[in-house]
């Protein structure tokens, strides 16, 4: 397992730095070194590894989150108001649908089974967009309408939404009872995360002033509370819906709202933690692809993609009508919102390890849709901020 580790560092570093050299997205590099190192490779990770990879992926989701919740002002959410609230799920459901519509005739599944690889590939990345919108945030680009910003929340709660969706769905095809219930049961699922949230960002803030500790034991609180959130979501559940992610979002956000100054202590923290995070997140995803099996689909698979985000583009481009925001401004919301990785790293496997038919093809064509819509949209935002965003 320390020979596994060793493999994983020195691999996933030397590759993305490679990537980082040509302006590409390092994760590209990470999820390669998972491909050469995992079984359908040269076989040089531990099967301890791969079993405890869903978990390891879940904690570096949970540190992403954490960190967009302690960069977003509870102030500029309410400036930007309608627009980031539509942008939180219109897109994906634009994306789902249009997945719904082509996967069938493509790919011979059914529409639930479909609507299962909608909601894995309809979420956008925060470890692609996050970290690039609080560089603008830095560089004051797009402040007058709080274009970062807007992203960054939209984007967050865009991958808890697809997630309850996807979580939905995999029930329903493993023929747990799930009905029409979801219709109410998703906004409150979203209601309860929130107040919970904000609740317990309230007591650690008041537990943070009155005790000294150093940032790095607050830092382990807050993990730990966390893994509690996410943990003890299907007992929850059973009592009332409930969103663990989306908690530990607004735990994040809480922080930031009650005690300014601790969060933009902890966002430093949380930087250093993600850089060792990102690197197991996508090695792991890159370690269990069938390359046989990806492979076999590209080419179709690549035209459901792109399909997939034009229909993606189009939803934006819906929530940001009647707003203040110009045509460059809007271009480059569309073009923010394309890359995919995060959350297909941490789900796109989910499928397959509980057995369902439809698994190979869905973590496939989730690793495509990483491989070619990180890229895309990471240098999309790079090429375009200085051309499309006004200091």
């Amino acid at each position: 397992m320390l020979q596994s580790l060793g493999w994983m560092v020195l691999v996933g570093f030397v590759l993305a730095g490679l990537f980082q050299k040509f302006r590409l997205p390092g994760l590209i590099g990470m999820m390669l070194a998972g491909m050469i190192l995992g079984p359908f490779g040269f076989n040089l990770l531990s099967d301890k590894i791969l079993f405890i990879s869903p978990e390891l992926r879940q904690i570096a989701l949970i540190v992403i989150l954490l960190r967009a919740g302690l960069n977003l002002d509870l102030k500029d959410l309410k400036q930007i108001g309608r627009p980031a609230f539509l942008m939180s799920f219109v897109p994906a459901s634009f994306e789902i649908l249009t997945i719904i519509l082509i996967a069938t005739t493509i790919f011979k599944i059914s529409l639930l089974e479909a609507a299962l690889l909608g909601s894995v590939l309809a979420a956008v990345s925060p470890a692609v967009v996050v970290p690039r919108m609080i560089h603008l945030k830095q560089m004051n680009k797009g402040q007058r309408h709080k274009i970062p910003q807007m992203i960054m929340a939209a984007a967050s709660v865009d991958d808890i939404f697809v997630i309850v969706l996807f979580t939905s769905f995999i029930a329903l095809l493993k023929g747990q009872q799930v009905n029409l219930s979801l219709i109410y049961e998703l906004p409150l699922s979203l209601i309860s995360g929130i107040l919970i949230g904000f609740c317990f960002a309230y007591l650690l803030t008041k537990l943070f002033k009155r005790i000294h500790m150093r940032d790095t034991i607050k830092v382990l609180i807050l993990f730990s509370l966390s893994f509690f959130l996410v943990g003890f979501e299907p007992e929850i559940n059973s009592l009332f819906p409930f969103s663990g992610l989306l908690a530990v979002m607004t735990l994040g956000m809480g922080i930031q709202a009650f005690y300014p100054l601790l969060a933009n202590r902890l966002l430093g923290k949380f930087a250093k933690i993600w850089v060792g995070a990102e690197l197991f997140l996508f090695i792991l995803v890159g370690a269990v692809v069938n390359l046989s099996v990806l492979s076999s689909i590209t080419s179709i698979g690549l035209v459901v993609i792109i399909v997939a985000l034009l229909g993606r583009m189009v939803g934006v481009q819906l929530c940001l009508i009647k707003t203040p925001l110009n045509i460059k401004e809007r271009l480059f919301t569309s073009i923010a919102f394309l890359p995919k990785a995060t959350v297909q790293a941490a789900i796109g496997s989910i499928a397959l390890s509980q057995g369902l038919a439809v698994g190979e093809l869905i973590l496939s064509l989730a690793v495509l849709s990483i491989l070619f819509s990180a890229p895309v949209g990471a240098i999309g935002i790079d090429l375009t901020t200085n051309i499309l965003l006004e200091e």
